[in-house]
């Protein structure tokens, strides 16, 4: 007889989930095809302001637990996310677990899809980290909730472009805020990642007149920025970019980019990035305002992806999304602002903004069901 004794388990996935202040999930779900070799999971954080919204991550994880937790904090993120981008979408997250250079197979990619079909549009699903616009296209076949596709099968193509494009609307408020002009003419703007979104990074600083180093763990990407932009700069590792003389950190690589350690050796005096959750734990947003360092929040300035890829939903129109991303610039504003007048660092002014847009949908969701039962009465 299989053992069904409680545990204690005060740290685990199941405690994220349930009682610690990280959790309020609406929906996990664990999902596998022996056939295929999926296994993944999907997280719904939060429906409040319409179907959840966001990508699927596929990466070899240390543990299914690992995985669990990381769908957990980037579904979080994505409600955090969309509802700062002011869209009509709760926040959603999917990881499959392996190497998507061994296991990615179309067979795969179908089972997922068909998993994704089963929530009925409760999660819509696009890129992230391992997966590509051509995976998409396979999903849709099972799956109608999916955004990202190719154009030719009706889809916004790459998000990273107007990923990379509100990353530089966010920047530039950070040069508004901190020196007066929106503009990097003039600064030096460290890029750490120059992959699917850093690359395009570069370019806006460039044309903008930014003197631009760079770093990468893949040589390949380096050399393609390099032979592109000459006058641009290259360093081994993210550790010595840190320690460059800098204007601007931009982390554009995976989390947690902004540790302890990390934070002492930062020269730059705007942190501004594309990657998700690079504070490595809380408490880092207060120590980068110790050291006057401001920090534009990455879930706030990396929106202009899940801006395009929803924009799909509607009939993708690119000047109609972009329109729409450029207003990163107008919300970056606001939470420096805000953050200045509570006294607060730009992550947590960030955090009460979006806070208050998901309570008011959910108090006008509670009033309307509300009404509805009287008027029924």
């Amino acid at each position: 007889m299989t053992d069904v004794r409680p545990t204690n388990d005060a740290d685990g996935v199941l405690h994220t989930l349930f009682r610690s202040d990280q959790g309020g999930h609406e929906q996990v779900v664990l999902c596998q095809d022996r056939e295929s070799g999926l296994k993944a999971v999907i997280a719904i954080h939060s429906t409040a302001l319409g179907n959840a919204l966001g990508g699927t991550r596929f990466y070899p994880y240390a543990s299914e637990e690992a995985a669990v937790q990381d769908a957990l904090n980037l579904s979080r993120g994505m409600s955090y996310k969309n509802a700062l981008a002011g869209l009509d979408h709760g926040g959603g997250k999917a990881v499959i677990i392996g190497d998507p250079s061994l296991i990615k197979t179309e067979e795969l990619l179908l089972a997922y899809g068909r998993f994704v079909a089963s929530l009925g549009g409760r999660y819509v699903t696009a890129c992230d980290v391992g997966t590509y616009v051509q995976d998409m296209d396979v999903v849709a076949r099972e799956c109608r909730w999916t955004t990202g596709r190719s154009p030719e099968n009706g889809g916004a193509g790459d998000s990273s472009v107007l990923t990379a494009f509100g990353v530089f609307q966010g920047m530039r408020a950070a040069a508004q805020t901190q020196w007066g002009e929106p503009t990097l003419r003039g600064r030096r703007v460290g890029v750490a990642g120059v992959g699917k979104v850093g690359h395009h990074l570069v370019e806006h600083l460039v044309e903008d007149g930014a003197e631009v180093v760079i770093t990468d763990v893949r040589a390949e990407a380096v050399e393609r920025v390099l032979a592109r932009h000459p006058q641009v700069t290259a360093v081994t590792d993210a550790d010595v970019l840190v320690r460059t003389p800098l204007d601007v950190y931009a982390p554009c690589a995976l989390g947690g980019a902004l540790d302890d350690a990390t934070v002492a050796a930062l020269t730059a005096t705007v942190v501004c990035g594309a990657a998700n959750n690079q504070l490595a734990h809380p408490g880092v947003e207060k120590d980068l305002a110790d050291r006057g360092i401001l920090y534009a929040p990455d879930y706030v300035v990396n929106a202009g992806g899940v801006i395009q890829v929803a924009d799909e939903l509607h009939g993708f129109d690119f000047d109609r999304a972009k329109a729409k991303a450029t207003l990163i610039f107008d919300t970056t504003l606001a939470i420096f602002d805000r953050a200045k007048a509570d006294g607060i660092p730009p992550a947590a002014a960030a955090d009460r903004l979006a806070e208050q847009r998901m309570a008011d949908a959910r108090a006008r969701a509670t009033g309307a069901a509300a009404a509805s039962v009287a008027t029924e009465r």
